[in-house]
């Protein structure tokens, strides 16, 4: 198979965040089908439903791979397992970590299991901000550039932690 551009959102709030992110990036980019090209800083945004809960650490990643869209949806759930994720019947609640497939090349999938171009991203800034950050010429599903679903996304509770090195800066 081909080699394909894919971007994932990385998300943690429990568990020290910020390492949380780093380890997922890390088992990303020591899979054998994949290359990790680029990752975004990190950022903090407020908890989508449930208040009551720790504040979100949010990145992106660009890789590379030849792993079907399903196939990395496995891998990437299988990462999540390896930091502790326990999948509950409550929606947005804390995580140690969730990874999530935004843009898999040009393709439109909407399963059960799988929908590409994520359902949620054009409204989350967690997501907009740190993919900006890494691809800011990408024309988006809608034939937009990106720059255009910046400019429409709220940036409020946003911000950048810049005490922290996106994971290309500390391993290169």
């Amino acid at each position: 198979m081909p080699f394909s551009t894919v971007y994932i959102g990385l998300g943690s709030n429990i568990k020290d965040p910020s390492s949380q992110i780093q380890r997922a990036l890390q088992s990303l980019d020591d899979h054998d089908s994949i290359k990790l090209l680029a990752s975004a800083h990190l950022y903090s945004s407020a908890p989508m439903g449930p208040k009551n809960q720790p504040d979100y650490t949010n990145s992106v990643c660009k890789i590379s791979t030849n792993l079907p869209p399903i196939e990395l949806l496995d891998v990437t759930q299988a990462i999540e397992l390896e930091h502790g994720r326990e999948r509950k019947a409550e929606r947005w609640g804390p995580r140690t970590l969730d990874l999530d497939i935004l843009l898999y090349d040009k393709q439109h999938i909407d399963t059960e299991r799988l929908v590409i171009p994520h359902y949620g991203m054009a409204t989350r800034e967690f997501v907009l901000v740190p993919l900006f950050e890494i691809e800011p010429d990408l024309i988006m599903p809608d034939d937009r550039p990106l720059s255009a679903w910046v400019a429409e996304c709220s940036l409020v509770g946003l911000r950048r932690l810049s005490t922290h090195r996106n994971y290309r800066e500390i391993n290169n």
